[in-house]
């Protein structure tokens, strides 16, 4: 139901004018509050808030008087009193509650404030989202190769085109961007003293309703102070109780979609919403990446373009700068790489998950120092094409040959550009015999997104064994996303998303940590909101991948405790690392935030063949 705000209420009487009426009202709620048919409105009774519905309007009068006031009142004076000297009456009696708070504000008005004259409390105005022609479709399925070695430089591109779509043509198809933009935020921020001095709030009049249900969570935190403990004490009450109140709705609201209650999904989105704002840090963000996700859902307002790669890699990159997750799975799986090449004359690395090659310059400086001379380093890149149709995977090969000339080292590159792992054939790679050349195959946070096909990952993990590889290494996610029942793929993900975002609080660099925001972001879109062959984001725990792995004829290399001690001096020299945790647990490392487990790092050989790393 639609309310709005009855004009006559732009003339509402100051708290001070006339106590006789605000004594009146007060006992007109009361009266009205214990008579068995009240008209209370259900929504916010739901949450513990006795408003009638009639009155729903004036609440909101109030609501906004009380944050104007508090805003204007710059220096705090007062705000001892209001939270030591006054009784408050029931709280869940909103509009009681409110014309209490508001009558402590007496002495403004004597010194010249008028709470009824609108006042500027440094708006800001919200940032626009993303423009859509960052988003682009995925190509049809192709896949091309950028031959390169030391000798001749980059050869030439082979392209494999399919006459029709290919069955295992996996789309990225992450959420529609709806993020503030940092320039146009920060433009019209206060200088440090008066943003210190001064709440600042946006404007009533310039925020869209997207912005009130859905504010994003970058701008909250960084485009607006945040109050004093004493302010948040009194405005909004008690943050925890607030807080369990919004996980409620969240489990609720995912319930009721389940239970295909899109009614009461819709209301509870908004009580999110409204709830998601009393909190602060990583609980406001990951509930307002949740509600969104939600409301795709409920509304049906799908991804539906694959996002550029570009502002993929750079997403990546700052999730690479502000936490040491992806440190740690480039880390773990080129020391166990490392291991299996010991001694080897000619090797091979087939990586999955090309990118922007951030993993192997240390493997190389690692190749270099290797006792008797490095050996011939061959790199095979696969990745995804650009919508511009750019050649980022030979750009990157530019730059690893620069380093390997750099250190002495034998280089050979060869770019693959695929929609799809599920496209890829062992006879398109120059596979050398093993005799003659050691094959190692990584993957980092890829194979899960194969499950969105049936078949996918079967036919690659077959293609693999085709390669006859030393070692295989896999990076995933310690989660599990891929259930059938949405609920407990709901829970399951608010528990670990939470985990995550609150890893990342303690990151140095803002910048680094809002943009790793939206990277998660935008997984919690795809795991909540999409279904089927869109949702790629298919996390699955290190035991189910076990199982997986086991049963198409892979053997588990157990990472020794060499791994696991290099694994943890390595995340000694990472700043901020109290919290982080390294373990190994069924022959994998796994790091985590305190007592959770995020990701994991496995190694795995075909059977009959498995060792154990040093």
């Amino acid at each position: 139901m639609k309310r709005e705000l009855d004009p006559n209420l732009q003339s509402l009487t100051p708290p001070d004018s006339n106590s006789m009426t605000a004594t009146a009202k007060a006992k007109m709620c009361w009266e009205d509050e214990v008579q068995p048919d009240c008209g209370m409105d259900e929504l916010l009774a739901v949450l513990g808030y006795q408003v009638r519905s009639s009155d729903m309007a004036e609440v909101a009068q109030k609501l906004e008087l009380l944050d104007d006031l508090m805003a204007g009142n710059a220096h705090g004076d007062g705000l001892s009193q209001l939270a030591s000297e006054t009784v408050h009456y029931n709280p869940s009696d909103l509009s009681t509650w409110l014309q209490s708070m508001l009558s402590e504000f007496n002495p403004l008005a004597v010194n010249g404030f008028d709470p009824m004259v609108p006042h500027a409390t440094g708006a800001v105005a919200p940032s626009a989202p993303l423009d859509d022609s960052l988003l682009a479709p995925a190509e049809s399925s192709t896949i091309t190769s950028i031959d390169f070695d030391q000798q001749n430089g980059i050869n030439h591109t082979r392209v494999f085109e399919d006459s029709s779509s290919s069955d295992y043509d996996l789309k990225a198809i992450p959420g529609k961007a709806m993020y503030s933009q940092p320039q146009s935020r920060t433009a019209q921020i206060e200088s440090p003293s008066l943003r210190d001095a001064k709440r600042l709030k946006p404007s009533s009049a310039s925020r869209s309703n997207q912005d009130v249900l859905f504010p994003s969570p970058s701008s909250m935190g960084g485009g607006f102070t945040v109050p004093s403990e004493s302010t948040r004490s009194v405005v909004l009450g008690d943050n925890q109780e607030n807080g369990i109140r919004l996980v409620h709705a969240l489990v609720a609201c995912a319930e009721a979609v389940q239970q295909n209650n899109l009614k009461l999904a819709e209301a509870l989105i908004k009580q999110i919403g409204f709830l998601a704002v009393s909190q602060a840090g990583a609980m406001r963000k990951v509930a307002t990446y949740f509600a969104e996700a939600l409301a795709r859902r409920i509304y049906r307002l799908y991804p539906q373009n694959a996002l550029d790669h570009s502002l993929s890699d750079i997403l990546l990159m700052h999730f690479y700068e502000s936490c040491p997750y992806l440190k740690f799975a480039h880390f773990t799986a080129n020391q166990a790489i490392l291991e299996a090449f010991e001694g080897k004359k000619r090797v091979h690395v087939i990586d999955f998950s090309m990118n922007q090659g951030m993993q192997w310059p240390a493997l190389m400086q690692a190749l270099a120092l290797r006792p008797g001379g490095p050996p011939v380093f061959r790199l095979t890149g696969i990745g995804p094409p650009s919508p511009d149709n750019s050649d980022h995977l030979q750009e990157v090969g530019w730059k690893l040959a620069q380093l390997a000339e750099t250190i002495d080292v034998e280089f050979e590159y060869r770019g693959f550009v695929a929609n799809s792992l599920a496209d890829l054939d062992a006879s398109m790679l120059d596979l050398r015999p093993s005799e003659v050349e050691s094959v190692a195959v990584n993957s980092v946070f890829d194979l899960h997104k194969l499950l969105a096909r049936p078949g996918a990952i079967e036919k690659v993990l077959s293609v693999v064994k085709k390669m006859k590889p030393e070692i295989m290494t896999v990076v995933e996610l310690e989660a599990n996303h891929n259930g059938p029942v949405f609920m407990d793929r709901f829970t399951e993900s608010l528990h670990y998303y939470s985990t995550m975002f609150d890893s990342l609080e303690g990151s140095v660099s803002n910048q680094d940590k809002a943009m790793s925001e939206v990277y998660l972001g935008k997984q919690i879109l795809n795991v909540v909101a999409c279904e089927g062959a869109e949702r790629l984001e298919r996390h699955e725990t290190s035991a189910q991948w076990r199982t997986r792995l086991c049963s198409a004829g892979f053997a588990p290399v157990y990472l020794g405790s060499n791994a696991f001690k290099q694994a943890s001096m390595l995340l000694d020299l990472f700043a901020g690392r109290e919290g982080y945790r390294v373990e190994e647990n069924s022959g994998c490392l796994m790091l985590g935030w305190h007592t959770r487990p995020l990701i994991a790092t496995s190694a795995w050989k075909l059977a009959g063949k498995a060792t154990v790393a040093h």
